[in-house]
């Protein structure tokens, strides 16, 4: 039997049959869609990550205000009363109005943090690249291209 990819001479021809030109397609889109896969799956850590952070940052702030709230309070009040000789219940007050906007820059960061992993949104990039490069397949014409071995093509293609 002859090599349909190659002539009388048995010289390999430069057009190749529709079935490895199928075939050759169908695997490189197949390894496309991996990629894009593989890609989505990256952009979806990342953004799980930074929500992760802000939720992490949301609850340090929770764990600042509850754990330390009588530790700091104590220690800044008696040291408020001892600088100013204010009276003991104002300086209770000045310490708590410390506690909590250590507590609201906190909670500030986690905000930011949680707003950035809102407005990542990558698998809605993965996607969008992948709509793309679907619209550059559709208007693609093909063009022969060599193979280190043209049969094993064939080979996968009839399996």
């Amino acid at each position: 039997m002859s090599d349909p990819a190659r002539n009388a001479h048995g010289v390999e021809s430069a057009e190749r049959s529709l079935g490895q030109l199928v075939a050759t397609a169908t695997t490189e889109l197949s390894a496309l869609v991996h990629d894009e896969i593989a890609l989505a799956k990256i952009q979806l850590r990342q953004d799980v990550k930074r929500g992760a952070v802000g939720g992490g940052a949301f609850g340090a702030a929770g764990a600042v205000l509850i754990f330390s709230l009588p530790m700091l309070s104590f220690a800044l009040a008696y040291g408020i009363h001892a600088w100013s000789d204010w009276h003991l219940s104002v300086c209770f007050l000045l310490s708590f109005v410390a506690n909590v906007l250590v507590a609201g820059l906190l909670a500030l960061i986690g905000v930011v943090f949680a707003k950035k992993a809102k407005r990542g949104r990558g698998p809605q990039k993965a996607a969008a690249s992948a709509k793309e490069t679907a619209a550059v397949l559709q208007n693609a014409k093909p063009h022969p291209r060599q193979t280190p071995d043209s049969t094993s093509v064939v080979a996968r293609s009839s399996v």
